[in-house]
């Protein structure tokens, strides 16, 4: 079952990126392990495979044996994704992301969890080995994706089905109904 965070991502897929398939924590056959959200736009060939840490109060902050792990960690998830659609998605264009509400800017560049130097090393690892671009939704980018669900809330008559769409929708039909 999918998570909060891992939800919100699929709605995201689901409602702005017109993915009619949306799949969460999908086991993957052939390597070890699972895809937090995949979303398909078969109208557009387009082919989403996204990784979700929502760890609100540290940030992205994995370790392994009291070590920051954070690299190795989204390097070998990102890889297993390629390779799954690589594998299966030939004929689309495949996006990957990273979503995570939350990435702590360090004041010194020292810091022992430099979570903003562990996104850039991610991204210019995976682009290294498999000359893949990994897109990073953190922080202010994470919030303006709430915010276009939330405007589809807004708009949206009809009771939706997502709990957390629902969730929006209420709220917005709450403030529009207060403000009168």
């Amino acid at each position: 079952m999918e998570n909060p965070g891992e939800h919100l991502v699929g709605q995201y897929l689901r409602e702005v990126k017109k993915c009619d398939f949306v799949e969460f924590n999908l086991q993957t056959r052939f390597v070890q392990g699972e895809i937090d959200v995949v979303g398909i736009n078969s109208s557009k060939k387009i082919a989403y495979f996204c990784e979700v840490a929502t760890h609100l109060e540290t940030g992205l902050q994995y370790t392994k044996n009291n070590t920051p792990d954070n690299v190795d960690r989204f390097v070998k998830k990102f890889e297993k994704d390629i390779e799954y659609a690589q594998r299966h998605f030939g004929g689309f264009l495949n996006v990957f992301m990273l979503w995570t509400p939350i990435i702590k800017i360090p004041k010194k560049d020292t810091t022992k969890h430099n979570q903003l130097k562990d996104i850039n090393e991610i991204i210019k690892r995976v682009q290294n080995t498999s000359n893949v671009t990994v897109e990073v939704i953190y922080n202010e980018k994470f919030y303006e994706c709430i915010q276009e669900l939330r405007t589809i809330a807004r708009e949206t008559t009809e009771a939706m089905n997502s709990t957390i769409m629902r969730f929006l929708q209420i709220e917005e039909k709450i403030l529009r109904h207060i403000k009168k």
